[in-house]
């Protein structure tokens, strides 16, 4: 396996310089775009294995380069973090929702970014590890294929960010037992993550959305966290 490459979208010339620097001690290989359309057409060019989006760029701002990312199935598994200077709530429910893995508030540790990208490059070497090669998981009309990385509802396919494709790929692997906030960070993203239980349920709920009538199986336990049902509602909303 090749340097994982990443590409920075970025128009501070000095934030691209200081994570050039930290994230090439990373042995990572590095692209860098200070628009959004020169980033989309280095990532339509060269490919990547994680994006760093800053959301305030010139001429196309970030929520848009994400959308058209999301758009594309080629992405639809590649993991993108938001790293921006907007730490308004609703600026990353907002990110969440479109389909961002993570959205990290500046000024920021070049150290944390890092780790962060570590950790959204091994969430998909796991889900495509050979350990997980006996094959797709499946509740009713939803499975998840963790070597194509693909999930579907019945015939419909689903288009998930990596965030969303391992929680469902947990929950599905795991009918009927009760997740706190804090497992479920730890099973998606590893232990002492700093992700706010804000942002977990955020991704819960684009998850849901994506989900249609089979969402409503992911239950909420109140004062605790989450669960997947076993048992489709009566009505059959993700028979």
């Amino acid at each position: 396996m090749g340097k994982p490459a990443i590409l920075i979208i970025e128009d501070d010339e000095d934030i691209q310089a200081l994570l050039d620097l930290a994230f090439a001690r990373e042995g990572w290989r590095l692209m860098v775009a200070g628009t959004g359309e020169a980033g989309l057409g280095l990532l339509e060019r060269e490919g990547a294995d994680c994006v760093i989006l800053d959301l305030m760029l010139p001429e196309t701002d970030g929520f848009k380069v994400l959308k058209k990312i999301r758009r594309n199935d080629r992405f639809r598994g590649l993991p993108v973090i938001i790293t921006t200077a907007r730490a308004e709530e609703s600026d990353m429910v907002a990110g969440l929702e479109l389909g961002a893995d993570d959205y990290v508030v500046k000024p920021y540790s070049p150290k944390v970014l890092a780790a962060r990208v570590r950790s959204a490059l091994r969430r998909v070497e796991d889900a495509a590890s050979p350990a997980r090669e006996a094959g797709a998981v499946r509740q009713g009309a939803l499975t998840a294929d963790p070597v194509r990385y693909e999930a579907f509802e019945g015939e419909r396919r689903l288009r998930l960010s990596a965030t969303e494709f391992a929680l469902l790929y947990h929950f599905l692997s795991n009918p009927d037992r009760v997740f706190s906030r804090g497992d479920l960070i730890t099973a998606i993203h590893g232990a002492d993550y700093p992700v706010t239980d804000r942002s977990v349920d955020v991704q819960i709920l684009g998850l849901r959305k994506k989900l249609g009538g089979a969402g409503s199986r992911i239950e909420t336990i109140r004062s605790i966290g989450y669960r997947f049902n076993s048992q489709p509602p009566a009505g059959g909303g993700g028979t």
